[in-house]
């Protein structure tokens, strides 16, 4: 996979739609190398802010405070809305071609893929914007917004209409696009919900691509990038001998494997086990007594998540806190993607502040509220686990002076454990 490509057609097709799109309907291409070359590298970038968003840095309520979900639930959703836009552009792909002589056009899959794939490219770019505190919603409506335009700007010369029918041509693919969605939204959230494996096929695309160079060095963003995508074309490539073979378990397991390879940065990756990660929770933190624990390591679709808590108090109520270490397992790789973006916030309210920014190679978010006297900070450790802790009746210097009673060094030396490279 050739990244400079990559980078240059999303720039064309956002910036100059009106020429590209004439470049695009004549060049050669297959299902596979559109998929593998860039639909699974862009869906990736809304699926990998949610995540980051719901179990990460949360969600910020007027008058309620931050929100934070576990992290398996965060990855359930991660994981739901990226094999729903797998499937789904698929899906829309096959209605837009079987549409096609109904407004002059002419039936073409694989163009028909072309129109619907980089229509949907404004969308998945300002899926960043969930990152961004009051403008993900802006953000989302833009790229719908522009979306629908490439839509009706693509038509025309991709599939051949005339560009009289390329209005009514797109608000049908539009509306098809939106019922699919919901469709797909549905029926994988309660896959999800139900069973820890999804029997998906890949909607027959046969995930053969020949990679050309990368031309970004190893150590590099776009190095880190490109090897995770080689490790998703070859999973890709068991999921199409999976299909061929027509055994059910089989292909269920290649898809397994392909969002753990997508999740876990080219890589498949065993969390710790509840005990092992219950044993860096201290007995006491920040001169208060350990009055709870727990720890569970759940799975779906072939993945892992750990998580461990602990509740520290006064005896009598008073100060509390709540230590959470959770090992990222087979999602390390969506938190290794944010770092190398250099994902950083800052927002300051009339009460307080919420940032996240990066310390010693790590990823540190902090927060405060002055009127509920609430506070959190944590660290995201070797791109792997991620140590919150959070208190009440307390303030954030003492968060940061109670989180240096947990071993963050024995804890970090394990980042590479369990690690199996694809």
């Amino acid at each position: 996979m050739d990244f400079n490509k990559l980078i240059a057609r999303v720039k064309a097709i956002l910036l100059t739609p009106k020429t590209e799109w004439p470049v695009i309907a004549t060049e050669s291409a297959t299902t596979a190398s559109l998929y593998t070359g860039y639909i699974l590298v862009l869906a990736a970038i809304p699926a990998i802010c949610q995540f980051l968003k719901l179990g990460v840095f949360g969600y910020s309520l007027p008058f309620l405070g931050t929100m934070h979900i576990g992290m398996g639930w965060a990855l359930s959703v991660a994981i739901q809305a990226y094999v729903a836009t797998l499937v789904g552009v698929f899906i829309v792909a096959l209605i837009v071609n079987a549409l096609a002589p109904s407004f002059g056009g002419q039936k073409d899959s694989v163009q028909a893929l072309k129109v619907v794939a980089y229509s949907y490219t404004a969308g998945w770019v300002a899926g960043l914007g969930v990152l961004l505190p009051g403008l993900g919603i802006l953000f989302l409506l833009a790229g719908i917004g522009y979306g629908v335009y490439l839509l009706y700007l693509g038509l025309p010369p991709v599939m051949k209409c005339p560009q009289e029918k390329a209005t009514g041509y797109a608000v049908v693919a539009i509306i098809t696009a939106i019922v699919v969605s919901v469709v797909l939204s549905m029926v994988l959230g309660s896959v999800l919900g139900t069973r820890s494996g999804l029997g998906l096929g890949a909607g027959g695309f046969g995930l053969h691509h020949d990679d050309s160079a990368v031309t970004f060095d190893g150590d590099s963003a776009g190095g880190k990038l490109g090897q995770w995508a080689r490790s998703m074309d070859a999973a890709g490539k068991q999921m199409a001998a999976a299909q061929k073979s027509g055994d059910p378990q089989a292909a269920a397991n290649a898809m397994g494997k392909i969002m753990a390879t997508a999740a876990g940065g080219g890589a498949q990756v065993e969390a710790l086990a509840p005990e092992r990660i219950k044993s860096f929770l201290p007995d006491s933190l920040g001169g208060l007594k350990r009055v709870e624990t727990s720890a569970e390591r759940n799975g779906a679709l072939g993945m892992q998540v750990a998580v461990a808590r602990a509740r520290y108090a006064e005896q009598g109520g008073g100060r509390a806190m709540e230590l959470e270490i959770t090992d990222m397992g087979s999602a390390k790789g969506l938190m290794a993607l944010a770092s190398w973006a250099n994902v950083e916030q800052d927002r300051e309210t009339q009460t307080g502040y919420e940032k996240t920014y990066r310390q010693g190679g790590n990823m540190v978010h902090e927060q405060w509220d002055s009127g509920s006297k609430h506070g959190e900070y944590g660290q995201v450790l070797g791109e792997r686990f991620a140590v919150k802790l959070s208190g009440d009746n307390t303030d954030i210097a003492t968060l940061k002076s109670a989180l240096g009673g947990v071993d963050l060094a024995g804890l970090e030396a394990l980042k590479n454990e369990g690690v199996k490279p694809n």
